[in-house]
């Protein structure tokens, strides 16, 4: 895990330098020596809840455009600069955050977070560059309206959520609205949404911290704009009925289903009986009890696994499963029967224990690589966890009980108020 020991014994941990700058945006800096590189991991909390009203997906447009010109660069020279230095640049939008991560040899990170600083704080968004990067992301919509396993997802999100609630849209938006979308919208969602107040620069690998944050503040310590005004987000719904919904897809070889809760936010004190509760029903080993019954006992799915995705609002739990057609209706009452013996039985002493043990073992696992480590320390940063958080989570971990792994299954996993959708060759009395 990349501890250090000091001399009274105690585990430092990753210990990383923390810096606001005056403008607000911070800095996190961590140096290791595993590699003469430094990753780079800029989040700016401006990801798909900031699309404006009625415009959803303006966000993830501008993700696809945001490095094709800046003010003082060309969409060429940004690609021939990255190109020429062998890097290669992700873009990623999620619900919150906007982010751009890269890896760059050493000697060239000064150079490299001027580049990307400048992405950041001054792209121009050029047209004829909206106009192949929008013809792009039609693409990729017509290919997520053909995919039944994006169907479900976004099918069951919907119903949890509702269409309006910003953790219920389509994070891409739709075909029409993405055509009619403009440069002056893009430009303006930046203009609103971009600012130092927003920005969380982590940068990780062979480069002294205290000179991380010196660059860092060279790069982005003239970045000056107003504080966003905040995004009132509301309650995630609690579903009080069964609600199953199919989405026909007939030319498809397989049915994917979605079926989830609306959960907790990652503030809450349950979060880690819930991540644990979460890893013993599918995702320890072979995919946990649901891998166990469904794929390897029954041979019916061709995958099924849960995810947990706490969040500022409330989060899903998400069970998924592809199987054939004729087992939809199977395989669905086995997720309701593994669901069901959770919330009776909760789990067994040797699954919490390994399952925890599984769980602070794989810890150094990820934090491995430079990479890793600022995925981690991001998300530290952006749940305020705490700059020593990778030291005490074995312990968050091991102080939960069976007592509280069986509470929240109890009170969020009730069957009688799932939430089903299923997409591909299927409707409804097929499996009958």
């Amino acid at each position: 895990m990349n501890h250090e020991t000091t001399g009274l014994g105690a585990v430092a941990g990753l210990a990383p330098l923390r810096v606001a700058l005056p403008n607000g945006a911070a800095v996190v800096a961590k140096e290791t020596r595993k590699t003469p590189a430094v990753a780079i991991h800029l989040a700016v909390r401006a990801g798909s809840i900031c699309d404006p009203e009625g415009w959803p997906g303006a966000t993830h447009l501008l993700s696809r455009v945001i490095d094709r010109g800046t003010t003082t660069r060309s969409a060429d020279a940004i690609a021939d600069d990255l190109d020429s230095r062998g890097i290669s640049l992700t873009i990623a939008v999620t619900r919150h955050l906007f982010s751009l991560i890269c890896t760059c040899l050493a000697e060239d990170f000064e150079p490299v977070l001027g580049l990307l600083g400048d992405i950041i704080m001054a792209p121009t968004v050029p047209d004829a560059e909206l106009t192949i990067r929008k013809g792009e992301a039609i693409t990729v919509l017509r290919q997520d309206e053909d995919n039944p396993a994006i169907r479900a997802v976004e099918g069951l999100m919907s119903l949890l959520y509702g269409s309006d609630h910003p953790y219920g849209r389509r994070a891409k938006g739709t075909i029409e609205l993405v055509e009619r979308l403009t440069r002056n919208h893009l430009t303006r969602l930046h203009a609103t949404r971009f600012g130092p107040s927003e920005l969380s620069a982590v940068v990780v690998g062979d480069i002294e911290a205290r000179r991380a944050v010196d660059v860092a503040g060279s790069v982005f310590g003239s970045w000056q704009a107003p504080p966003p005004v905040p995004i009132a987000l509301p309650p995630a719904p609690l579903a009080t009925e069964r609600r199953r919904v199919v989405v026909p897809m007939m030319n498809k070889a397989q049915s994917e289903i979605a079926y989830g809760f609306t959960t907790i936010t990652r503030a809450d004190p349950q979060y880690y009986a819930f991540w644990l509760m979460n890893n013993v029903l599918g995702q320890y080993a072979l995919g946990g009890r649901l891998g166990d019954s469904i794929r390897e006992r029954q041979g019916m799915a061709y995958h099924v696994s849960s995810t947990f995705d706490p969040n500022i609002v409330a989060g899903p739990l998400l069970i998924r499963a592809g199987v054939s057609r004729a087992n939809v209706d199977r395989a669905i009452a086995s997720i309701d029967e593994e669901v069901s013996a959770l919330r009776r039985e909760g789990i067994t002493p040797k699954e919490l224990a390994e399952s925890r043990q599984y769980m602070i073992g794989s810890m150094p696992r990820a934090l491995e690589t430079n990479a890793g480590i600022a995925q981690f320390l991001q998300t530290a940063e952006f749940f305020g966890l705490g700059p020593d958080y990778d030291v005490r989570l074995p312990d968050l971990l091991k102080a939960v009980t069976l007592e509280q792994v069986h509470g929240v299954a109890q009170n969020y996993m009730d069957p009688d108020r799932a939430t089903i959708v299923i997409a591909g060759p299927y409707s409804e009395g097929m499996g009958n």
